[in-house]
């Protein structure tokens, strides 16, 4: 992951309520057991047709929206399943971002964690948007900025909000683990407090397992000292 303060570039309306991620990343595409090739079964049914041609009318397989970098969907966008995959395989087409009135709450947690912005407006803003991209003669272009949580196009700026948490994670190329390391030093001086306040519960479970063990050795030696006096 590479952390970022701006994504921007060429836009792709596919304007779809309830796009689930069986639909983003189909499911003969997830029998890899690595994170490879994922780019090609991107909205295959979408994208293509049932002999395997691109469909000339689909948005992303004109070669205007060749080098699209963000996608403005529908309510509910990443609906269903768990798959991270539909995560990967929209990060190697290319897009950085996903902009939708909301999104399915498993898809959002796995976007941020691996560095893809899913990004929610009201409705009224994102039809703002679909509205903007028709009337564009040109692929409309949209620039999201992390640091003063804005997304601009050429007619309009919408404020955004984005938990501080998240924000960090994107802007400086993190996980979740990589964000909660962050707080090493601070969750070292909880424990020391807790532990403090608390000293009949440190390492509580360790002393327990101790005095089984020392109480299955007592009953052994005791079993063997009967047998041997019989």
């Amino acid at each position: 992951m590479s952390g970022t303060r701006t994504i921007e570039g060429i836009a792709a309306v596919i304007d779809i309520d309830n796009l689930d991620t069986d639909q983003i990343m189909p499911k003969q595409f997830l029998r890899g057991i690595d994170k490879s090739g994922l780019d090609k079964g991107l909205l295959w049914d979408l994208r293509f047709d049932g002999a395997g041609s691109p469909r000339p009318d689909f948005v992303l397989n004109r070669p205007e929206w060749a080098q699209t970098r963000i996608l403005i969907g529908g309510a509910n966008f990443g609906c269903g399943s768990s798959r991270e995959h539909a995560v990967w395989g929209l990060q190697q087409f290319g897009i950085g971002a996903v902009i939708a009135p909301g999104f399915g709450e498993i898809f959002q947690s796995n976007a941020v964690n691996n560095g893809l912005l899913a990004l929610a407006l009201a409705p009224q803003e994102v039809r703002a948007l679909v509205a903007e991209a028709a009337r564009s003669s040109a692929p409309l272009r949209v620039s999201v900025d992390l640091g003063d949580l804005t997304v601009r196009t050429p007619e309009s700026c919408f404020a955004f909000h984005l938990a501080a948490r998240h924000r960090q994670m994107l802007q400086e190329g993190i996980d979740m683990i990589g964000a909660t390391l962050k707080l090493q030093q601070e969750i070292a001086a909880f424990a020391e407090r807790h532990w403090a306040a608390r000293p009949w519960l440190r390492d509580v479970g360790r002393r327990v397992r101790q005095r089984l063990d020392q109480t299955g050795a007592a009953a052994t030696n005791d079993e063997i000292i009967a047998r041997s006096e019989r």
